[in-house]
């Protein structure tokens, strides 16, 4: 989505890329001003937990893999950043699990979900939620707690990558099992989390589509054993152990 060249020889390839697609979303209207504080925020955390994937982050990814293969409705929410930065990958994770995809923005107007839907058909997406609005997320008083009823209204399991915290606990309340993908494992999303996955979302998109591929054959038993044997307080506790100990993935 940038006509930025970046040599993939330059030390700081990935960074640099995902700057460019953040501020390439800003100017095409998919990603709001605010979503490059977001970002920022986000590449501090990489940065600390050494711009790799964690073990224990590897972990969360195959069990929230094995929650949407199990899932009866499960959705993908996507926000201004998640399009920018992952369209395709979201679809294709989309594909691997049968899971619906629905646009949810904080800063929500007509032209920004219409642009966001649009970009995911670009990408391959066939039928984008989030339009409709038809359905609301109790106890919330922004944008993000307008829902497709019949999309992340009725799922049973949703992804919901860089996500509000309030609106993370609001669909725990609920009943949903929640997946969230953040890279800061103090954030109250992350701890409101079913499956926290405290990875890059660039990295944490294929990896949860790669394991539901290598699941997809797999029996309910066997997928079911995977959830239950996930900690998510482990996973917490790792994550940061990661950032307070500095660990480089280099060392």
């Amino acid at each position: 989505m940038t006509d930025v060249e970046v040599p993939e020889s330059h030390p700081r390839y990935e960074s640099l890329l995902t700057r460019h697609r953040i501020e390439a979303g800003v100017e095409k209207g998919i990603t709001s001003q605010q979503g490059l504080i977001a970002q920022g925020r986000g590449e501090a955390f990489d940065y600390l937990l050494g711009e790799r994937t964690l073990p224990s982050a590897d972990e969360a990814e195959r069990a929230a893999a094995a929650h949407l293969l199990l899932a009866e409705h499960p959705v993908l929410s996507v926000n201004g950043n998640v399009a920018a930065l992952v369209p395709g990958e979201t679809v294709d994770l989309g594909d691997a699990t049968s899971a619906e995809i629905e646009v949810n923005l904080f800063n929500r107007t007509p032209e920004r979900m219409e642009a966001i839907a649009d970009h995911l058909r670009e990408h391959g997406a066939k039928d984008v939620k989030g339009l409709t609005a038809d359905g609301r997320i109790p106890g919330l008083d922004h944008e993000r707690a307008k829902v497709d009823a019949d999309g992340i209204g009725a799922a049973d399991v949703v992804l919901v990558p860089l996500e509000d915290g309030d609106r993370a606990e609001a669909l725990g309340e609920l009943g949903k099992v929640e997946i969230v993908i953040d890279l800061n494992p103090l954030s109250r999303s992350a701890r409101a989390a079913d499956v926290p996955v405290v990875d890059n979302v660039i990295r944490a998109v294929p990896a949860i589509t790669e394991h539901a591929r290598e699941l997809a054959d797999a029996d309910r038993e066997t997928l079911e054993a995977i959830v239950d044997e996930f900690d998510a307080g482990e996973a917490l506790a790792a994550a940061e152990r990661a950032i307070r100990e500095g660990e480089r993935a280099e060392e």
